[in-house]
């Protein structure tokens, strides 16, 4: 079935959101919002993983908290891949990760954080575009097409002046200069949702299959999106992937994508609009909801090199005295409060009403007595 178009996302201020991401995660402060709902939760919860929702997370979690005084909320934002393991080992409470598990990895588990055969919720509660990052001296925009961008990153296409790139931007004086392709060298959602859309909207160029660990020795490895974003950033004829909130507040410059017969640039709203065009994947468990991201979509104003990060838990806890903690404060990041302040924080998409019903659905799944 298809995802509800996300209602009425309102253009972020990404300048004035950015005083909110210095806050760390477990103290409390005013990096989310105030109206989370009071209550007499207490106790300490440990989750981690996608360092794209690292500022998200700071939001949710200073609001949580800040409503919630004995509350203590943790997030180790140490990548997609060893968030899902520490979940599946029991170390962290709830997961964040830039891909849902797989099928034969939920039914291989193992599962120790929950109770045997309960089965776990897969929350889709951030949306953001990942940027295409260059740092080219006297190149401040570029257009680029999917096969473009993945002869860049494959190193079929090795020089900024190739005319490849040269076809797409009129006008620009490109130069005679190296390109330097950076990726993750961890285990990545974000690297598994980049070659997802190298390998749907440029086949013929990226044979390599979708995955979260970079298929190719060639490049300059980086580890998290801070990694990526710093080398880029400290290179000349360097271009990179990263989540686009986290290379806003680097002042990097990002090309505009290809799609049917325009150039997109990512915002909110773009990221949003592809969700829209993509339906759910098919054969999930009630509660695990996973999206089959179009990337091909030549729909107007979509962005196509999008991640949605989920938030993942246990439907039955091992541990009963995390449920209630997980519960609310998924419910909490879930709402409309909770995505207004993450978005003020991020630059993130905040997610439909229809899509909220059904994450709210899935969040009741948890038992909490």
């Amino acid at each position: 079935m298809k995802i509800s178009r996300i209602a009425q996302v309102g253009a972020v201020a990404a300048i004035a959101a950015l005083a909110l991401a210095g806050c760390a995660s477990n103290e409390g402060g005013t990096g989310g919002s105030t109206d989370a709902p009071v209550s007499d939760l207490s106790g300490e919860i440990a989750g981690g993983g996608a360092s794209s929702q690292e500022v998200a997370v700071q939001a949710w979690t200073a609001g949580f908290q800040t409503a919630n005084p004995d509350v203590t909320i943790t997030y180790d934002p140490a990548g997609s891949g060893a968030g899902r393991e520490s979940f599946q080992a029991g170390a962290f409470s709830f997961a964040g990760s830039d891909r849902a598990f797989k099928l034969d990895e939920i039914e291989a588990g193992p599962w120790d954080a929950c109770v045997d055969g309960s089965g776990i919720i897969e929350l889709p509660t951030y949306i953001s575009p990942i940027a295409v990052i260059f740092n080219i001296d006297g190149v401040d925009e570029l257009n680029l097409d999917a096969a473009t961008i993945a002869g860049l990153f494959a190193g079929t296409i090795t020089n900024w002046n190739d005319p490849a790139i040269a076809a797409l931007n009129e006008g620009v004086e490109l130069p005679d200069l190296a390109v330097t392709p950076v990726h993750r060298q961890d285990d990545s959602g974000t690297t598994e949702n980049f070659t997802d859309y190298l390998f749907q909207a440029a086949p013929d160029v990226w044979t390599s299959e979708p995955d979260g660990v970079w298929p190719l020795s060639s490049g300059e490895a980086a580890n998290g999106t801070s990694g990526v974003v710093s080398s880029v950033s400290g290179g000349n004829g360097t271009i990179g992937y990263a989540d686009a909130s986290r290379a806003a507040e680097e002042g990097l410059s990002a090309a505009a994508v290809q799609v049917g017969d325009e150039f997109v640039s990512y915002s909110p709203e773009a990221a949003a609009a592809i969700v829209d065009e993509s339906p759910f994947e098919e054969g999930r468990e009630e509660g695990d909801l996973a999206i089959s991201l179009d990337r091909t979509s030549e729909a107007a104003g979509v962005y196509p090199i999008v991640l949605v990060s989920y938030m993942i838990a246990c439907k039955e806890y091992a541990d009963a005295a995390v449920a209630p903690v997980v519960k609310g404060y998924l419910q909490y990041l879930a709402s409309a409060e909770g995505q207004d302040a993450a978005a003020a924080a991020a630059g993130n998409a905040p997610i439909s009403d229809s899509l909220r019903e059904q994450v709210n659905a899935a969040i009741d799944l948890i038992v909490t007595e």
